[in-house]
């Protein structure tokens, strides 16, 4: 059986880099999916754009109102989604090749019972330039809690489990994918798939990339919550978190 997919962009001034983003959800071909974009009421161009791709496509549908940030207008996507299957895919990114949304439907196909999947990506530059592969990792709910080793732009998850376990956390403005995995991931482990199926794009106006800082702080927050939920200790991860952010900062200082 296929499950049809709803493809979830935000967006709020996203002009210079969303056709691209569109371009690459629309060359997905004739399998069962719909792309759902939420807008924050932008002022640039970005509505324009949206307007004239949801007009020459039946499967884009749209809305435009403020929100109360992103994991708000995440929810906001899936309340509206009428997909099986949801993703979110953020504005900036795009699909490497029109066979993801088809990848995707044939894995859950020949793995009915699985409730969601994840994947690797592509590290594209500014331009769209590759810079590297990285491949899914390989999964333990341990290896979860110690720190985010999804990749959310490459991740499909059923929508009756989204909604189950409460979708994104409207009080987290960074790591609300990586909290939502962890509620995921104490249900049921994902689906892994050695793929590639989506490119990230990094570059200076990035959330990922200009607020790396505060993404980290949020991160460790998010794992000590967890934590002390469980009734767990704490001081190894605090000891792993300082080490890893160090690492991160290096990495996307040598990007530029």
């Amino acid at each position: 059986m296929t499950l049809p997919i709803s493809v979830i962009t935000i967006t709020l001034n996203s002009e210079r880099f969303l056709a691209e983003c569109l371009a690459s959800v629309a060359a997905q071909g004739d399998c069962l999916y719909e792309h759902i974009i939420v807008d924050g009421a932008s002022t640039d161009a970005t509505l324009e754009l949206i307007k004239s791709h949801a007009a020459t496509d039946s499967r884009v549908r749209w809305i435009s109102e403020p929100d109360r940030g992103i994991s708000d207008a995440m929810n906001k996507g899936v309340a509206l989604a009428t997909g099986e299957v949801i993703t979110h895919l953020n504005s900036d990114d795009y699909y490497p090749h029109p066979q993801v949304l088809s990848t995707v439907q044939d894995c859950f196909s020949c793995n009915p019972k699985d409730a969601w999947l994840t994947a690797g990506l592509t590290f594209v530059s500014e331009e769209g330039a590759f810079i590297r592969d990285v491949r899914v990792r390989r999964y333990s709910y341990r290896r979860l809690v110690r720190g985010n080793i999804l990749l959310h732009p490459s991740t499909f998850i059923k929508r009756d489990l989204f909604n189950a376990v409460g979708g994104f956390k409207l009080s987290l403005s960074y790591c609300m994918d990586y909290d939502l995995f962890l509620r995921l991931g104490s249900v049921t482990p994902p689906l892994v798939v050695d793929k590639q199926l989506s490119c990230f794009r990094a570059h200076a106006d990035s959330r990922s990339v200009s607020q790396a800082e505060q993404a980290y702080a949020e991160e460790f927050q998010v794992r000590m919550d967890y934590l002390y939920s469980q009734g767990l200790s704490t001081i190894y991860y605090r000891l792993d978190h300082q080490i890893k952010r160090r690492l991160n900062n290096l990495f996307y200082r040598r990007l530029y």
